[in-house]
């Protein structure tokens, strides 16, 4: 069976990519987004595609209202989040209990690697987020959903408007710039310490498939989950993410994003799947 298929180039993903993981039963055609974000959307709004890496966050979302997707527990992207911070050492330092009534930057105010800053931010600096004046650059993935932050005027560039003094902070963001300081001054003492205290590695992107993919071909999705795992057991770089992580993972994405409104109830971990992509073995 020929899937439409859209997935990144990570580490855990090139085996199956180039060819050297392949399978009798399943062939892919890749879509090619760049970056591989930009997919997400039609994905959402339009099922394009039969197995879809997608941001955890969006998907969370697309669940929320009803979108037809299932979740595979295939981690693609994982990582620690406090290096994306950004602000201007110029306009003199900032620390992440600063932000208050400050106006903070951010692509879209959905993206997963915002949800967690902002997680952070709240559950574990003390940091007002409704206080804050949120300046976004691009609309939701899912199109139900109502965003009431501040667009930036047309044109504008995000760091462009960090190092000009518009904005006090951004998110989501990790350049080099002579003028822009990480927010968490000691990103990886941070992230020890965080990691410490809630034995969780940040999950960013996972795997969808279609749900009638997973009604009529159980066998065809059991097989992509194996496919996904052989890719990732290819590469050391790839996460590596055993049930109980994923799951206290997700559990912590799922807090942060019921709290900051993206969804409008905390969903339990086991409604993120079917039963053929809870355990597809």
């Amino acid at each position: 069976m020929r899937l439409r298929t859209l997935l990144g180039d990570h580490p855990g993903t090139a085996a199956l990519k180039n060819g050297s993981v392949k399978s009798d039963l399943v062939a892919f055609d890749f879509a090619e987004y760049s970056p591989t974000n930009k997919g997400f959307k039609p994905m959402v709004r339009e099922a394009a595609f039969d197995v879809s890496e997608m941001a955890i966050v969006t998907y969370l979302m697309a669940k929320s209202f009803g979108k037809p997707m299932v979740l595979l527990p295939n981690v693609v992207v994982a990582r620690f989040q406090h290096g994306y911070a950004l602000y201007n050492a110029k306009q003199g330092t900032l620390k992440p209990a600063d932000l208050n009534g400050k106006r903070v930057g951010i692509r879209s105010f959905t993206t997963t690697t915002g949800a967690w800053l902002r997680g952070i931010l709240a559950n574990d600096h003390g940091v007002d987020l409704d206080s804050i004046d949120w300046v976004t650059f691009e609309d939701a993935h899912v199109a139900e959903f109502i965003d009431t932050t501040k667009r930036a005027r047309a044109g504008k560039r995000m760091i462009q408007m960090l190092v000009d003094g518009e904005l006090d902070a951004v998110l989501g963001e990790k350049v080099e710039h002579p003028d822009l300081k990480p927010l968490f001054a000691d990103t990886a003492s941070e992230e020890k310490s965080w990691f410490a205290k809630h034995k969780v590695v940040p999950i960013n992107h996972m795997v969808v498939v279609s749900p009638t993919l997973s009604s009529k071909h159980p066998e065809i999705v059991r097989e992509v989950h194996r496919l996904l795992a052989q890719s990732a057991n290819a590469s050391s770089a790839a996460p590596r993410f055993d049930a109980d992580e994923t799951r206290r993972s997700l559990e912590l994405i799922i807090q942060y994003t019921a709290q900051q409104g993206l969804i409008p109830r905390a969903l339990d971990v086991d409604e993120l799947f079917d039963d053929v992509t809870r355990t597809p073995r």
